[in-house]
């Protein structure tokens, strides 16, 4: 089994059939687009897949979009989608690399270690003409799945309010340059736009090879990043519009060895909490 958090679509195929393999669909896609994930789904999806509803396996009662379930829900929710703790779970999205990176981090979250993130998505696979079918609800799995919190990996307000304080942590914004600067409007009615003070903005897309929709390598994410990351040991969060593409950011530096923790409430909730610490302009 692979152990690393992207595969290929080469790997995929050749290990689609072992043991122990299973997939979940995770795309999603912005409220304004018009667009269902999960009718997509249901007309096309890879061989075996669930779908994992990001917008569904959250919390419900929360005001925030998405917000991160309970563990309790969180572990039905991995049953009934057929899941077991031993499986090693590839989430892959119709985007290329955009939501999977979501379901990548919550799975990793609540302690399934054993997942990975399809380079290239949906897409990818498809563009090697190799099969699809219509998407349908998997068989529940026979034994409960056990989760283990994983507090390491997610940010809170009280944490994202220190790191704007100076407490040496280093928040990256996964928003656009417009968005991050005010320029541009934010697309939930309500929201104004701009940034925390001190964050950095790191647009998602900057560390995608977007021809390929996969990961920049190695040494291109280094130059992203560039120095804008703390001293080894300092904490990085990553935050964007509603705790999607700050998991991007996130898969990018797991790739170069950083734990970055994700801000579940990102811009939605900052702006909401704490509007009077609005910055603007700046940009990457």
């Amino acid at each position: 089994m692979s152990d690393h958090a992207v595969v290929s679509v080469a790997w995929l195929r050749a290990n689609l059939d072992a043991p122990g393999i299973a997939l979940l669909d995770a795309s999603w896609h912005m409220p304004a687009s018009g667009r269902s994930a999960h009718s997509e789904f249901l007309e096309v999806s890879l061989p075996g897949a669930g779908f994992f509803d990001i917008d569904q396996i959250a919390d419900q009662g929360s005001t925030l979009p998405h917000s991160c379930p309970s563990g309790d829900d969180f572990a039905l929710a991995m049953q009934a989608l057929g899941i077991r703790n031993s499986d090693f779970v590839v989430v892959y999205d119709s985007l290329g690399m955009f939501s999977a990176a979501r379901a990548w981090w919550l799975l990793r979250l609540f302690g399934h270690r054993r997942v990975a993130v399809l380079a290239g998505g949906l897409p990818a696979w498809q563009a090697q003409g190799l099969p699809t079918v219509p998407g349908a609800p998997p068989s529940a799995a026979s034994e409960p799945f056990s989760v283990q919190f994983n507090e390491q990996l997610i940010a809170r307000f009280e944490d994202v309010a220190r790191a704007v304080e100076g407490d040496g942590s280093a928040v990256l914004d996964a928003r656009s340059p417009g968005r991050f600067a005010g320029a541009e409007p934010e697309p939930r009615p309500g929201l104004s736009s701009g940034h925390m003070p001190g964050a950095i903005n790191i647009p998602f897309n900057h560390v995608l090879d977007t021809d390929k929709g996969t990961l920049k390598s190695a040494e291109e994410l280094r130059l992203v990043f560039g120095d804008q990351l703390p001293p080894s040991g300092a904490d990085v969060i990553t935050s964007c519009g509603s705790g999607v593409t700050a998991c991007v950011l996130a898969l990018a530096l797991h790739t170069l060895g950083i734990t970055a923790r994700v801000y579940d409430g990102s811009w939605c909730e900052w702006a909401s909490r704490a509007p009077d610490t609005i910055e603007l302009g700046g940009g990457p």
